[in-house]
This record gives C-alpha cells, sequence and structure tokens, in this order.
C-alpha cells in the first residue's frame, strides 16, 4: 500500500476493464509508466466483470514497476492481481449494498488472498448528468454548490475510521468535482489521503484539484478520447506534481 501512498501528489490513470481490451489496458500502463503516472487505478461500475484479472495482469505484466490499485464496483471484482483494494464505502448514498453488504462479501476472498486494502468514503459529487455510479448504486449525488455537505462525510468517514476520501463526480461527467468542495474537504480531514476524479480532461482542471487539496487526481475517459497523445498525458502528469 505504501508503494503508491509515496507517491502523492500524482495522477492516476483510471483503465476501466469493462470497455477496455487487455492490449488497450497495458498499452496505456506503458504511457503512464513512461509520462511519470504515480499508478494505475482499475475499476468499472458494472457487477461481474469478466476482464477485471485478465486486465490487471496485463497491466502488471506492461509496467511492473508502477503501482495498480483496484477501484471495485463489487466484490465481484475482487483480484489478486493488484497491489491495493481500495475499500470503498458510498458514503454519500444510504443504499446498504454500496455501505457494508459488499465489504462483507469480500471477506471471503480477502481472507484468501492477503491484497493490502485502504478503507475509503467513497462521496459522488454531482457533476452535471447522471452517470455510471449513479445508476448501478442507485443514490444520489451530493449537490455540487454544498461545499459543507460533502465535508461533513467526509468528517463521518474519518470518525468512522476511514483512511481515505475518494470525491468522484462520475465517469465523462461534464465538470468535475468543484474546489470549493475539494477545499472543503481537504479542511475537514487533513490527515486523510485524498482523491478526486471524474470529469477531468484537462491539464488546468488537473492542477485546480491538486490546489484545492487533492492527493492524487484520477483521470480516465480524458484518455480515450480520439487524438490524445504521450505530450497530452505528460501535461496533466506535470499539472498533478508541478
Amino acid at each position: 500500500m505504501s508503494g503508491l501512498l509515496e507517491r502523492r501528489p500524482g495522477l492516476l490513470v483510471l483503465v476501466d476493464p469493462s470497455r477496455t481490451t487487455a492490449a488497450q489496458a497495458a498499452a496505456v500502463a506503458r504511457a503512464a509508466s513512461e509520462a511519470g503516472a504515480a499508478g494505475i487505478m482499475i475499476g468499472s461500475s458494472f457487477d461481474g466483470t469478466q476482464n477485471t484479472e485478465l486486465v490487471a495482469r496485463a497491466i502488471r505484466q506492461a509496467a511492473s514497476g508502477l503501482p495498480l490499485a483496484l477501484f471495485p464496483g463489487s466484490a465481484l471484482q475482487l483480484t489478486a492481481e493488484v497491489d491495493l483494494v481500495l475499500f470503498l464505502s458510498l458514503v454519500s448514498g444510504r443504499n446498504a449494498q454500496y455501505l457494508i453488504e459488499e465489504h462483507v462479501r469480500a471477506v471471503p476472498f480477502l481472507t484468501r488472498h492477503r491484497v493490502a486494502t485502504l478503507s475509503t468514503g467513497y462521496i459522488l459529487v454531482d457533476g452535471g448528468r447522471v452517470t455510471s455510479v449513479e445508476s448501478v448504486s442507485q443514490t444520489r449525488p451530493l449537490p455540487a454548490d454544498k461545499p459543507e455537505l460533502a465535508a461533513a462525510h467526509a468528517t463521518a468517514a474519518r470518525l468512522i475510521g476511514m483512511r481515505a476520501i475518494y470525491l468522484d463526480a462520475g465517469s465523462g461527467a461534464p465538470r468535475p468535482v468543484a474546489a470549493d468542495v475539494i477545499r472543503a474537504c481537504r479542511r475537514a480531514v487533513p490527515d486523510l489521503t485524498l482523491f478526486v476524479g471524474g470529469g477531468i480532461k484537462r491539464a488546468e482542471q488537473v492542477r485546480a484539484a491538486r490546489a484545492a487539496g487533492a492527493d492524487f487526481v484520477v483521470v480516465g475517459t480524458a484518455l480515450e478520447e480520439p487524438g490524445v497523445s504521450a505530450g497530452d498525458l505528460e501535461a496533466l502528469v506535470q499539472a498533478a506534481t508541478g
């Protein structure tokens, strides 16, 4: 676990195994490694993704020195082919399945496979449209203009004992998590690792998230767009580390 956390601040590249082949994932991993990304994150909102382990293995083979974390949509996606599992609890929602049930289902796997876990309070923030996370989890995001509400959820997660916070506007969101929300959560939980993702496509957005207090900025769909070059990825990495 420390292998990833010691690389903060930095950029994490998110790979969705439900729409990425093993070969494509390997290419992304090599590009991320060459650009200086802090690590790779793999995950999908959809249950039962069959490619998760294959994609994870391909990433490890392509960029063995790069930390690989799992961002699971359910216990069905668990794999031992990662360095770290973000043990996510959707604290912004009220659906028990994503607050505790998936965690209980994960116990047999994590008992057999000693993969490091990081207890993480997952907070979904309105990014301007209904995202896969909202649809699958059947939970409403927190309003983007209520930073104090996000901060209260982050504080509650810390008091419960969680060690990280993940602020997410959702994959492909029209707008990323607002700087005011990030800043409020950073003030509320200065000692927790803070991940921020969803809707981040440009270097200035990465820079804004970092300036507001994000330890790790996560980009995913931005790298799937046509015409994205190695230089574009390097610019995102520099914005996260500069």
